[in-house]
């Protein structure tokens, strides 16, 4: 777990597939750090837990972050979730639904999980083992725009900040997940943000998820970013964030 700010509205930072609590460096300078404090935790088998036994699951990434939360005497905070993070915010209020002041999601997974074709999820399967699909993956995420040096550092930060189970273990957990009714209907401030790069979790999946679900939900998608906002325009994301936070 990382922790940066020390202000009375509490954040917590939730990362993806690829990521880690480590993974924000590009995002934390860009944040205001007397209005908020962000809480960057890591699920079972990344980062700090790499070596962290565990069942892999979103419902048990979600239970954490609320012991997380009781440890750190946070009663009420709102929740950031980049792709499978934001499957996990969803999960944590599903659970705790009085405590959650807001969400904002990037480029989020929804409680429904993400449509593969077989390729597709074989692609994403075989990701555990060979750096050579997470390398693709993340390319094809972020519209074939960035260079090789920059793929290359966003797959060795994978390789070298989560487990290969729990890695392998957690797809089936947010690409198949379905717990929509249990968050459907619920009047929490939530707001979307994705790239306008980004093919796979894009507006009309956003649409046709959240903004089904959310009666108080709002969209935006962000130029020049695909699906890691916080590497691609951190800059633009952080401003973004903070916007939406000072309004709830």
């Amino acid at each position: 777990m990382e922790r940066v700010g020390t202000g009375g509205h509490v954040v917590f930072v939730l990362h993806g597939w690829f990521g880690s609590s480590g993974a924000w460096g590009e995002l934390t300078p860009h944040l205001d750090t007397e209005r908020f404090s962000y809480v960057f935790p890591d699920y079972r088998g990344y980062g700090t837990r790499k070596d962290e036994a565990g069942a892999h699951t979103i419902a048990e990434a979600a239970g954490d972050v609320l012991r997380l939360a009781d440890e750190l005497g946070a009663d009420r905070f709102s929740l950031i979730g980049h792709s499978m993070g934001g499957c996990v915010m969803q999960y944590v209020l599903a659970e705790a639904p009085g405590r959650v002041r807001s969400l904002f999601g990037i480029s989020p997974v929804p409680a429904t999980g993400v449509p593969m074709d077989e390729a597709t999820w074989g692609l994403f399967s075989s990701a555990a083992e060979d750096p050579s699909s997470r390398r693709a993956i993340i390319d094809f995420t972020t519209g074939g725009r960035h260079p090789g040096a920059w793929l290359d550092g966003m797959v060795q930060h994978s390789l070298d900040n989560s487990d290969k189970t729990a890695f392998g273990e957690y797809l089936p957990s947010w690409a198949k997940a379905d717990f929509a009714d249990r968050v459907a209907g619920n009047p929490v401030p939530v707001k979307v943000v994705i790239g306008e790069h980004d093919p796979a979790l894009n507006e009309e999946l956003m649409l046709a998820t959240f903004g089904q679900w959310y009666p108080n939900f709002e969209i935006e998608v962000l130029p020049d970013a695909g699906h890691y906002a916080a590497d691609e325009i951190p800059v633009t994301l952080a401003n973004t964030i903070e916007v939406f936070l000072d309004e709830h």
